[in-house]
């Protein structure tokens, strides 16, 4: 059997491809509330039902939160493996009162398919599902071991992830991870998004006398937590957009000449990017441009600020605490641990008498890029190339993806993000939708990817 199967296959069940999204997509699998509990599990269940219905080795694990689901295509001797990683847990559709349709009744319009987890991440998971039914009923062989790991926590920080991965490193063993759950570069143009910045998030508290006090009997005399407060985060950065911390860029990886290129080459227009945004200049690190601020020098940007009175009109208030959240995105080879020991020694040697200095470091994880002369990479080319009648471009993303780190860590392996959605699929907001003409174009991609993966061996 050829591979003109597979794609014929595809072209006669592309109705049947999207009644299945629509069946997932109405499972209100809410990983957030409990109360949707019995749902997360039945969309579990519901994607574990596909793998079965190919043979695939199939099992439904119990964790402490929600259920993983693994799968295995019949072993193929001396091919390669590939791994797929998805979620089928989404975010919580609040507010309801922003839809145009209900979040969980999926429903067509302009050639997309509105309903939450359409495009994060039921439909670009199930891409992977179907191109693997179409080698299958087909009739023609697979000429790689597909493992598949699909979790039910992801949009909840995948609590009980890492753990399980620890304690099925054997069984998940592959020579490449797949996951779809990023965007092409724009309409019409597919990425692969070959880099991932890291991150290291802090929250810091200052308590200064023990309540407030009136500003114009005390201040003078005590040290102010918000003065305070305001000084530290000033001392982050410099006026060229360079951060502070001690050693913070001793282990940065440069970004290579054809990195560069590739970037300067993408059809990217700061005017519209302005537009999209609503703000009126951009700026960041001296020397770089925006697409590499974004997508590959680290960064800091404060995330929240809280000290003193905020109600209507004035009250002349001394506040007693102060306290800011804050993030770093970091770039391959920075240390997020070593980091937050750097950061805390700053901001001791700079805090004041009279306060009292907290710092707590909620969660970290690095960069990773993988190398563009990958023989995966070219696979992936090459079919997304199949897939959607265009030449893919490679971009980095500005956002972290944990367990991208967490299989480089414990399996040894790199990640392919191949996404199939748009920038403006409403990830996470009202009227989440998918390009139901991308979700096709995915399913194909993958079935290529599968060929042109297998044809390494």
């Amino acid at each position: 059997m050829s591979f003109a199967a597979v794609d014929q296959y595809l072209a006669e069940h592309t109705a049947q491809f999207e009644a299945d999204l629509c069946e997932l997509l109405r499972i209100p699998s809410v990983s957030a509330d409990s109360a949707f509990k019995a749902d997360v599990r039945r969309a579990g269940e519901w994607v574990a039902n596909q793998f079965r219905q190919l043979k695939f080795a199939t099992q439904l694990h119990e964790t402490p939160g929600h259920p993983i689901v693994t799968a295995q295509s019949p072993f193929v001797p001396g091919a390669p493996t590939v791994l797929v990683y998805g979620h089928y847990d989404v975010q919580p559709p609040d507010p309801l009162g922003e839809w145009i349709t209900p979040p969980f009744e999926p429903t067509i319009r302009g050639g997309n398919l509105y309903a939450r987890g359409a495009t994060d991440d039921k439909g670009q998971m199930l891409t992977h599902v179907k191109s693997a039914e179409a080698w299958v009923r087909s009739g023609t062989p697979l000429p790689v071991n597909l493992k598949y790991l699909i979790e039910g926590e992801e949009e909840v920080g995948s609590e009980n992830l890492e753990a399980f991965i620890e304690q099925h490193k054997k069984e998940l063993a592959a020579d490449v991870v797949v996951i779809s759950d990023t965007c092409q570069f724009g309409p019409g143009q597919p990425a692969i998004t070959y880099g991932l910045r890291g991150i290291a998030y802090f929250e810091l508290r200052l308590r200064g006398p023990k309540q407030d006090l009136h500003s114009g009997t005390f201040g003078g005399a005590v040290t102010n937590p918000a003065n305070t407060l305001a000084k530290l985060v000033a001392a982050l950065k410099d006026d060229q957009g360079r951060i502070q911390v001690p050693g913070f860029y001793d282990d940065v990886v440069p970004l290579t000449d054809r990195e560069r290129q590739e970037f300067a080459r993408l059809k990217f227009q700061e005017a519209e990017f302005m537009k999209q945004l609503g703000v009126s200049a951009l700026t960041g690190e001296a020397g770089y441009t925006t697409l590499e601020r974004r997508w590959a020098r680290p960064t800091c940007d404060v995330n929240g600020l809280t000290s003193g009175y905020q109600g209507e009109g004035a009250k002349t208030v001394l506040p007693a605490k102060a306290s800011a959240k804050f993030s770093f995105r970091l770039v391959p080879n920075q240390d997020p641990h070593q980091i937050a020991v750097s950061l805390e020694q700053m901001l001791r040697k700079l805090c004041p008498p009279g306060i009292e200095l907290e710092l707590i470091a909620f969660h970290g994880a690095p960069g990773v890029v993988v190398p563009l002369e990958s023989p995966h990479v070219s696979a992936a080319a090459r079919a997304i190339e199949h897939g959607f009648g265009v030449a893919p471009v490679y971009i980095r993303e500005g956002g972290s993806i944990p367990v991208v780190g967490t299989f480089r860590k414990l399996l040894g392996i790199d990640t392919l993000l191949l996404g199939w959605g748009l920038d403006d699929d409403n990830t996470h907001s009202p009227n989440e939708k998918f390009c139901l003409a991308d979700y096709h174009r995915g399913i194909k991609a993958s079935a290529r990817l599968w060929q042109e993966i297998g044809s390494r061996s």
